[in-house]
């Protein structure tokens, strides 16, 4: 079993910047991917970005592209999601998700193909 637990999120007003991170711990693995997902209000849960634990392939929603970055940490086994440019409609619970398969598109999309997930850590952007 891989535990996965968030942190970093909260309040931040539109265009400012919030880190969240991820650790991971138990059976972790060498391999694999992990991603970030959200929930909005009201709204299905949905990919933001992903990671491949080897080799670094990084993926991005297109409403994340170019203002959220994703990175991880092999040996620590952290993974962290810099988020700048923060607008509203990024207001979610934001959620860590890992697998142990090296997911290709578009299964790194799908929520369905994570077999690991964390509790979420809540994201506010005020206007």
């Amino acid at each position: 079993q891989v535990q996965l637990a968030e942190s970093g999120g909260g309040l931040v007003q539109a265009g400012g910047s919030l880190r969240l991170s991820c650790a991971a711990s138990g059976r972790t693995f060498s391999n694999g991917f992990m991603g970030w997902f959200r929930r909005g209000p009201g709204k299905e849960r949905e990919f933001v970005a992903g990671i491949r634990w080897s080799g670094g392939g990084t993926y991005y929603a297109d409403s994340v592209k170019g203002r959220f970055t994703i990175s991880r940490d092999n040996a620590k086994n952290m993974m962290a999601l810099q988020m700048n440019s923060l607008k509203p409609e990024d207001t979610a619970v934001y959620y860590c998700a890992a697998d142990r398969r090296s997911l290709a598109w578009p299964s790194f999309t799908r929520e369905g193909d994570y077999d690991y997930w964390g509790q979420g850590t809540q994201v506010t952007v005020s206007s």
